[in-house]
């Protein structure tokens, strides 16, 4: 199989179960393999470890560690790119 026919293979960190199943149900709707999902930020720095995605789509704001947080662990190790998304309203 090509390079260019190969699913990218995701992680998916969200603290809120219900806003988790529906990025990957987009990211799976669109092509990309999810291949691990964590509630917590350090449940995804192990799985990132872990299962060495190409891609982790990572909230900001989750509990144990935060998205910043464990993003920069991820980079510090240049696993894999991290995208941040955030709900977070300061009103």
């Amino acid at each position: 199989m090509s390079e260019q026919n190969t699913a990218r293979r995701v992680v998916v960190a969200e603290d809120e179960s219900l806003i988790r199943l529906d990025i990957v149900e987009t990211l799976r709707d669109n092509g990309f393999d999810v291949v691990g999902e964590a509630g917590d930020g350090e449940e995804a720095v192990r799985l990132v470890r872990e299962l060495r995605p190409d891609l982790v789509v990572m909230d900001v704001k989750m509990p144990k560690l935060d998205g910043i947080s464990a993003a920069e662990q991820i980079d510090k190790e240049q696993i894999a790119p991290v995208v941040l998304l955030t709900a977070f309203s300061q009103r």
